[in-house]
């Protein structure tokens, strides 16, 4: 399919999402966050799941967060809405509560398809969570924060990059230094000019330091200290 036609089936996607039903979230949820951005995108940023203001606004990377998102980004010459984002699970979870296997298990295929109708050349997961259900390596993202793996997402093998969530960087002034410095390494990556805002020319993506890893089809508390 071509961008225009990728972007109405994820449309299709999208108001099917609105209406389901297939765990007990849907009982308490005020909205469907589905994800949103340009849907061409080369890069897109995956999260747990909605929080509070997520919930309210029907918006991925609400509020605080989302305003970290932007200054980051643009840091490498990106707008939010030139990436996608989107999160595992697409309803709030009760008092933000982990997502249970159940949970995960009803929405994630939801997040597949929509990373396969995007086709992003790189996936930026944001907190733990979302980088043990992609990279499938149940590793906390203190260890792993920043190192560059190939995945394979479906029939399509991507660049992984874990990173810190910013809801988790924004009370903790050294994760915040090392989430800086992970995405300046992201902009390398996609071929951005470094820091100054502006854009390079694209460059073919670099080694990746891990094996390719194949997987099947975000993060309010995104940082899991003392998993090792």
């Amino acid at each position: 399919m071509d961008a225009s036609e990728r972007a109405l089936a994820l449309h299709t996607v999208a108001d099917e999402a609105a209406g389901c039903t297939r765990c007990s979230l849907a009982s308490g949820r005020t909205a469907v966050v589905f994800g949103e951005g340009d849907p061409d995108a080369e890069l897109a940023l995956v999260g747990e799941a909605p929080g509070f203001h997520e919930d309210r606004e029907g918006t991925p990377f609400a509020g605080r967060s989302r305003a970290l998102l932007e200054r980051l980004l643009g840091g490498i010459g990106l707008r939010l809405d030139e990436v996608y984002l989107a999160t595992v699970l697409k309803c709030r979870t009760p008092g933000n509560r982990d997502p249970s296997p159940e949970e995960t298990a009803a929405c994630e295929p939801y997040l597949y398809r929509q990373l396969e109708l995007v086709q992003p050349r790189v996936v930026a997961t944001l907190g733990s969570f979302a980088t043990t259900l992609l990279s499938g390596r149940a590793l906390g993202i203190t260890r792993v924060h920043g190192q560059e793996q190939e995945v394979t997402l479906g029939a399509r093998s991507v660049r992984l990059v874990p990173l810190y969530h910013p809801a988790a960087a924004l009370y903790t002034p050294t994760m915040l230094e090392v989430l800086e410095q992970d995405v300046t390494r992201l902009g390398a990556l996609l071929g951005r000019a470094d820091g100054a805002g502006g854009e390079s020319p694209r460059r073919p993506i670099a080694d990746p330091l891990r094996a390719p890893v194949a997987v099947g089809a975000g993060d309010r508390h995104p940082v899991q200290l003392g998993l090792f």
